[in-house]
């Protein structure tokens, strides 16, 4: 008999690019589907969800700024990452979830083509929803689409990981930053994936990761005056309708939860909810039969 002592993980938040423990003290506990203890979770606090908020806005300008096929590359990297920690995600997700081993990895499996399907869109984007408009005068006229902002993120409560991938990759795929809360009963995959995060070519601030009281942590997100747009995928319905309440302050973008089969293909509505549209006018001169005097 081995007299080894197990080493238990400690997981902490993702916050600009780092793990701090939450500035509470304060964890709970993590238990699978039968209720067998996982591991202590922080429980975040609103002054954790404000230092959230200040590294989403620092991160922003870099991101946002990048070129849309740098931010491709950067979400393909990140697949890469997971693909390589594929059993662990597959072991966390079974036991978040109460699937079989092949059910949690068929889930995985899918949480990776989602990621890798989002990485395809970021410089493709700009082209089907952007383009020049006819205007009646000597004009050009074009519209394209630019990045709201620090976006809000509650991640869905019983889908850990494919959910929780398919509502983070859009808002940073389009260049937005994101405080995402984590699904509260099941944050383990959520802080695992800001370990693939903080290790593949994602900046620090980009993502932020908390995990604890939905209810709590959302809160203060959504009244805060720097969070430009906010996705309740993970809120009831009496939640959703106290945040919106909130966002409305400084005109929140917001997304309402909605009943979503995340193993579907999803379309571009994630992308294009969480972009604003930026339209340029700029003269040509005259145009005659002559040619243009431009």
């Amino acid at each position: 008999m081995s007299d080894r002592l197990s080493v238990f993980k400690t997981y902490k938040l993702y916050v600009g690019g780092k793990f701090p423990r939450s500035e509470s003290g304060r964890v709970y506990e993590v238990t699978d589907a039968k209720g067998n203890w996982l591991a202590n979770a922080p429980l975040s606090s609103r002054k954790d969800a404000r230092d959230a908020v200040v590294a989403a806005r620092k991160a922003f300008g870099g991101w946002s700024g990048a070129t849309a096929y740098n931010r491709g590359q950067v979400l393909y990297r990140v697949a890469e990452m997971l693909e390589g920690r594929k059993e662990q995600f597959v072991r966390e997700v079974a036991e978040a979830e109460g699937l079989s081993k092949a059910k949690a990895a068929a889930v995985v499996d899918a949480t990776i083509d989602r990621w890798v399907w989002y990485a395809g869109w970021t410089d493709k984007i700009a082209q089907v929803i952007g383009g020049a408009n006819p205007v009646a005068g000597p004009y050009f006229n074009l519209s394209s689409p630019e990045p709201t902002g620090v976006v809000a993120v509650l991640a869905p409560q019983e889908s850990s990981f494919l959910g929780l991938v398919s509502v983070v990759a859009p808002v940073i795929a389009t260049g937005n930053t994101a405080v995402v809360i984590a699904s509260e009963k099941a944050p383990l995959p959520a802080l695992s994936l800001g370990e693939v995060l903080a290790t593949s070519d994602v900046p620090g601030g980009v993502v932020n990761v908390l995990p604890g009281r939905t209810a709590e942590i959302a809160a203060p997100l959504a009244a805060h005056q720097d969070v430009n747009a906010i996705d309740l995928a993970g809120a009831d319905e009496a939640l959703a309708k106290e945040l919106e309440i909130a966002a409305a302050d400084n005109l929140k973008r917001v997304l309402r939860p909605q009943a979503v089969d995340y193993f579907e293909t999803p379309g571009i509505e994630r992308m294009t909810a969480f972009l604003e549209t930026k339209t340029v006018w700029h003269p040509t001169g005259s145009l005659g039969a002559s040619g243009s005097s431009y």
